[in-house]
C-alpha cells in the first residue's frame, strides 16, 4: 500500500494566555492520499483552521505550543526551519484562505500578488509571469482578465461590473507551480460565496473529482475545512468532523450529511433550549393575537430529519402574505443608482457609469419580510442602501411611511433614521474595534439624545439581553466575541431606536450554519416582539425561503421576478430564477447526482455596458432574437407573481391569456406591448 501524501499524527496545538492554556487542537490524526479529497467540517472554534494553519506552519506566535507530527512526502514538517518551510509553501503545499479581505494586500494590484507566487519559486521573465497570471484569472472565472489584472483587491467588490467576489483572485495561490504532487489546503474558500457562484465554479456535482479538472491534471490533492457540510456531501472522498478540537470522526464515501435540504431551511439546533415547532403562515389559525406566529429553525435530530423535511414542504396555497398586513411601509418607484467611473489625477472626468440599480419598482408591506436574492454584483446591497438613503438616488423616488424621502437633506433625514436601520453583512468590519460594546450599541441613543447616561446604559443592557448576550458584555471590545455574537451586537445596535424597517444585508452569510440558525431565530423573535418589517438580502436560497414572505429576484440591476416565497420555489417563471434554484444543494449525494443542474454559460455582462433587450439573454438557454432586441415588461401572472421574460416557464396558454402587464412596476425602457404569447420551449 502506498504511503499517504500527508499524515498528521496526534497533533496538539495550544496557546498560552493570561487565563491559562487554551487547547485549540487536542490530538488530531488523519491521512491524505495522493489524488484524494478530505473534508474537515465543524462549527466555528472547533479547530479546523488552526489545524490547517499548523499543516502550513503559519502560526508563528511565540505563545503557541506544538506537539505531534506532520509528515509530508516522508518529511516531518515540524522539524523544518522557516527557510526550509518557505520552499515547501507554494511550491509543494498551497493554501486558499477563508477571508479574501485580509488575505490580499490592498496596496498591490492583484496581478502583482499572483505573479509574486511564480517569481518566488521560478525564474521567469516578467512577461511570462504576467501571461500566466492572466491565464489563472481566466481559469477562476474572472471576466476580462487582461484588464482586471491591473485592478486592486478592493475593486473586485466596490465595482459591480463583473460579479466575481474578491476571493476569486486568490482562490488558488499555488496553482501556477505545477509540481508532480502538491497538497492544497482550502480554508473555507466557499464560506461566504453565493451558491450560484459556488455552483458556477463546479459545473457538475463532482467537479473537483473530474479527470480533466485543473487540479487533477496537476496531481493536486485537497484538504478542505468547511462549516457548511452540504458543500462536501457530493464531492468529498472522506469527511473528518473534529468535535471541539478532539480527534475527528471519519465518514467514508457518501456519509457526509448536509445541514439543510433544498426544500427549505433545516439546521441542527444551535442552542440546547427547546425551540418552538416551525410555523407556516397560512390560515387565521396560525396567528397569535393578530400577528403571525414566529418562524424558527426547528431542531433536526436523527429520525426527525425526514419528518421535519416533510413539514417544511410548501403549503397548498403557496401564499404566506395576507392582505391584512396593511399597506406598504416602503415604496420604491423607478429607483436608479449609477456610480460614475472617473479618470484623471488633478482633473477627473467621468468616462462611464456603473448601472448598479436600473429602474427598480417594488413595495415592502408592513410586518412582512421581503427577500432580495441574486448573484454578487447584481445590485442587492446597493438597492438596500438606497432604501435607507445611505446612497443618494440618481433618479426615482423612495416613499417611506407615506413620506417621499428621495431628496431629503441629511438634517431632514435625521429624525427618520430612528425608523430606518440596517444590519451589515460583515460582523467583523461593521463594529469599531476601538469602542466597547456599550458605546457601539448606545451610540444611536446618544446621537438622538434619548435619556441620560444611566438610562442609556440600562437600555443597552436590556438590548444585549434581548439579543442573547449578557449585560456584563457591556464593557467588552468586539474582538472578544465570536462571529455570531458580533452579529448579535449589530442587531442590537439596529434595534436601539425601535425602528419600523430593518434592512438585513446578508446578515448570516459570513457565519457558520449553527450560528446562522441562532441569528435567524433571533430575527424572527424580534420581528414579532418589535413589530418589525425586514428587507432580507442574502445569497443562501434556503435561508431566504425560510424567512421571507415574498421574494424579489435581481439580475444586473433589475428586478426580474417577484413572488410569494413558496410559489417562487414551486413554480419559477424566469429562467434565471430556475437556474438559481437548481444551485440549491441537496444533502443526498445520489439524489444530487441525478438532479439536473442548470449551468449558466458565459460571463456575467458588465453593468457599465449592459446588454440590449433582456439583460439575461447572453446566458439564457431559451433566448431568441426578441430577447436581444426588446426589454420584457413585468407581467402579473396572478397571486402576486410577477416576472419579466419573453419565454416564461411553468405557465400554460390559459395563464398567459389571463396575465396582464404591470404598468406601475415595469421599467420605462421596457416595451409594455411585448407581453409573452407562448411559454418557453427547450
Amino acid at each position: 500500500m502506498a504511503e499517504p501524501l500527508l499524515e498528521v499524527k496526534d497533533l496538539k496545538v495550544s496557546f498560552r494566555t493570561e487565563d491559562g492554556l487554551v487547547r485549540a487542537v487536542d490530538g488530531i490524526s488523519f491521512t491524505v492520499d495522493e489524488g484524494e479529497v478530505v473534508g474537515i467540517v465543524g462549527e466555528s472554534g472547533s479547530g479546523k483552521s488552526v489545524t490547517m494553519m499548523s499543516v502550513m506552519r503559519l502560526i508563528t506566535d511565540p505563545n503557541v505550543i506544538y506537539e505531534g507530527e506532520i509528515v509530508y512526502k516522508g518529511r516531518n514538517l515540524m522539524g523544518l526551519s522557516q527557510d526550509a518551510m518557505r520552499e515547501v509553501r507554494g511550491e509543494e503545499i498551497a493554501m486558499i484562505f477563508q477571508d479574501p479581505m485580509t488575505s490580499l494586500n490592498p496596496v498591490y494590484k492583484v496581478g502583482w500578488q499572483i505573479e509574486e507566487q511564480r517569481n518566488e519559486h521560478n525564474d521567469l521573465k516578467k512577461g511570462q509571469a504576467r501571461r500566466r497570471a492572466i491565464d489563472l484569472l481566466a481559469q477562476v472565472g474572472i471576466p476580462r482578465p487582461e484588464q482586471r489584472i491591473d485592478d486592486h483587491p478592493h475593486q473586485f467588490r466596490r465595482r459591480a461590473d463583473d460579479g466575481p467576489r474578491r476571493d476569486d483572485p486568490g482562490s488558488d495561490p499555488g496553482a501556477d507551480q505545477e509540481p508532480e504532487a502538491r497538497l492544497r489546503v482550502g480554508g473555507g474558500s466557499d464560506h461566504a460565496r453565493p451558491r450560484r457562484r459556488r455552483r458556477h465554479r463546479r459545473p457538475d456535482p463532482r467537479h473537483v473529482r473530474r479527470p480533466n479538472r485543473r487540479g487533477g491534471e496537476q496531481g493536486a490533492d485537497l484538504l478542505r475545512p468547511a462549516a457548511p457540510v452540504h458543500l462536501g456531501a457530493a464531492r468529498l472522498d472522506r469527511a473528518a468532523r473534529p468535535a471541539e478540537a478532539s480527534a475527528p470522526d471519519h465518514d467514508h464515501g457518501t456519509a457526509a450529511v448536509a445541514d439543510q435540504p433544498a426544500a427549505g431551511m433545516q439546521l441542527p439546533a444551535p442552542l440546547p433550549a427547546g425551540l418552538r415547532p416551525l410555523q407556516r403562515r397560512g390560515s387565521g389559525a396560525d396567528r397569535e393575537g393578530g400577528r403571525w406566529a414566529s418562524r424558527r429553525v426547528p431542531p433536526v435530530r436523527g429520525g426527525q430529519a425526514c419528518a421535519a423535511r416533510r413539514d417544511d414542504q410548501p403549503r397548498a396555497g403557496g401564499e404566506r402574505v395576507s392582505a391584512q398586513n396593511g399597506g406598504p411601509l416602503l415604496k420604491a418607484e423607478h429607483v436608479v443608482k449609477y456610480f460614475p467611473i472617473k479618470r484623471g489625477i488633478l482633473i477627473q472626468r467621468e468616462i462611464a457609469q456603473v448601472h448598479a440599480v436600473d429602474d427598480v419598482s417594488l413595495e415592502v408591506r408592513r410586518g412582512e419580510t421581503l427577500g432580495l436574492v441574486g448573484e454578487s454584483g447584481c445590485g442587492k446591497s446597493t438597492l438596500g442602501r438606497c432604501f435607507v438613503r445611505l446612497y443618494p438616488l440618481t433618479s426615482g423616488h423612495v416613499v417611506f411611511d407615506g413620506q417621499d424621502i428621495s431628496n431629503l437633506s441629511r438634517r431632514a433625514m435625521r429624525p427618520l433614521r430612528r425608523e430606518l436601520q440596517i444590519v451589515f453583512q460583515d460582523p467583523y468590519a461593521s463594529l469599531n474595534p476601538r469602542k466597547r460594546v456599550g458605546s457601539i450599541v448606545g451610540a444611536p441613543l446618544a446621537i438622538h439624545d434619548m435619556g441620560d447616561r444611566r438610562e442609556r446604559k440600562r437600555q443597552v443592557q436590556e438590548l444585549l439581553e434581548k439579543v442573547g448576550l449578557s449585560p456584563e458584555h457591556y464593557n467588552r471590545y468586539p474582538h472578544e466575541f465570536s462571529g455570531g455574537q458580533r452579529q448579535r451586537i449589530g442587531v442590537a445596535r439596529a434595534l436601539a431606536l425601535r425602528p419600523k424597517l430593518v434592512i438585513a444585508d446578508e446578515p448570516v452569510s459570513a457565519l457558520d450554519v449553527s450560528i446562522q440558525a441562532q441569528v435567524i431565530n433571533l430575527l424572527a423573535d424580534l420581528q414579532q416582539d418589535f413589530d418589525l418589517t425586514y428587507v432580507f438580502i442574502a445569497h443562501d436560497l434556503g435561508v431566504v425561503r425560510h424567512v421571507s414572505d415574498r421574494i424579489a429576484v435581481m439580475y444586473l440591476g433589475k428586478i426580474f421576478e417577484i413572488s410569494p416565497a413558496e410559489e417562487l420555489y414551486r413554480r419559477p417563471i424566469m429562467p434565471y430564477t430556475e437556474a438559481l434554484l437548481s444551485a440549491v444543494p441537496i444533502p443526498d449525494p445520489r439524489e444530487s447526482a441525478s438532479r439536473e443542474r442548470i449551468v449558466l454559460e458565459g460571463d456575467v455582462p458588465s453593468p457599465i455596458n449592459p446588454p440590449s433587450g433582456c439583460r439575461f439573454h447572453p446566458r439564457c438557454r431559451y433566448a431568441t432574437d426578441v430577447c436581444t432586441q426588446i426589454e420584457p415588461p413585468l407581467v402579473d401572472y396572478g397571486n402576486g407573481h410577477l416576472a419579466a421574460c419573453h419565454h416564461p416557464l411553468n405557465v400554460d396558454k390559459e395563464t398567459l391569456a389571463r396575465a396582464s402587464v404591470d404598468e406601475r412596476r415595469t421599467p420605462e425602457a421596457a416595451d409594455e406591448s411585448a407581453k409573452p404569447s407562448e411559454p418557453a420551449t427547450n
